[in-house]
């Protein structure tokens, strides 16, 4: 495995694979990896001849008072797991080398990135979806794989590469889970023993949820309601919001709808810790 750290460097890489005719897959990660980034690079290796990993804490995804200086960067760990994962080449830039001090331009991905994840957190999406864009300049993937458990920043990034005729196709793979169905999350470190038991709950709302619609009821609301007041039942469960949505504009879904899908999505703080998850139901 090599590892870059020059964007141009990395993208006359990039461009000489596709010279040769190399199929690029791209994984893009903040580090402090765990099974669901693993589980992504398998799946690149599956999918396409050369992968690419890159990893990279951009700072302009996190608001005034989250956990940028905090965020876990063990950066050798990730470069070992990496190679022993199938990575070919592994892009860790600095924050100046993908922001020099002349930088200013910003990308705003519209309605979809104003809602949930994008109100409780305003300018995440823009970050986010600004630097998936110059990382896809830089590295030039046919292919990008990102997990569905940031539901909503998977619809934003398809959304942003469709708008921008970016000819890279974006795959959505499934939440990896722990043994209790909790999804695998760098943060997961953050939380107590009795935190992390408590953080259980959010799976149990999301299969409280999946009973519920599989007895016919189709009042959607009053599902999430329902498991809503279950996660806060919880001693140190704040929920920030839990909601059914239409996954491709995430805007609230009330009811049931044949031939629909829609996301039970939701952000939860267990403690001092931000936790986010959500499930697919697709409706016959």
């Amino acid at each position: 495995m090599q590892i870059i750290t020059n964007p141009a460097e990395m993208q006359a890489i990039a461009e000489k694979l596709r010279l040769q005719h190399q199929y690029i897959g791209v994984v893009m990660t903040m580090g402090a990896l765990h099974e669901g980034h693993l589980s992504l690079v398998k799946l690149a290796r599956e999918k396409a001849g050369t992968v690419i990993m890159t990893l990279f804490v951009n700072p302009t995804q996190f608001g005034p008072g989250e956990d940028f200086h905090r965020y876990p960067r063990p950066f050798e760990q990730d470069a070992a797991l990496a190679r022993s994962a199938g990575v070919d080449y592994l892009f860790a830039p600095s924050t100046e080398a993908m922001y020099p001090e002349s930088y200013s331009t910003m990308i705003d991905p519209g309605p979809i990135a104003t809602r949930f994840e994008g109100a409780s957190r305003p300018g995440h999406f823009s970050g986010m979806a600004t630097v998936v864009v110059k990382l896809l300049g830089i590295t030039r993937p046919h292919l990008a794989i990102f997990g569905e458990k940031d539901a909503q920043q998977l619809t934003v990034i398809r959304r942003v590469v469709a708008d921008l005729n970016i000819a890279v196709t974006i795959l959505g793979a499934p939440v990896a889970r722990e043994s209790d169905g909790l999804a695998t999350s760098s943060r997961n470190i953050y939380l107590s023993s009795d935190e992390r038991q408590q953080a259980s709950v959010l799976y149990r709302a999301i299969r409280y949820a999946a009973e519920q619609i599989e007895q016919g009821r189709a009042d959607l609301d009053a599902i999430a309601s329902e498991a809503e007041a279950l996660v806060n039942s919880e001693p140190d469960a704040q929920t920030g919001y839990l909601s059914f949505v239409d996954e491709a504009t995430f805007e609230p879904a009330a009811k049931a709808a044949p031939g629909k899908a829609c996301r039970l999505i939701m952000a939860v703080r267990i403690g001092s810790t931000r936790l986010i998850d959500n499930w697919r139901f697709e409706f016959q």
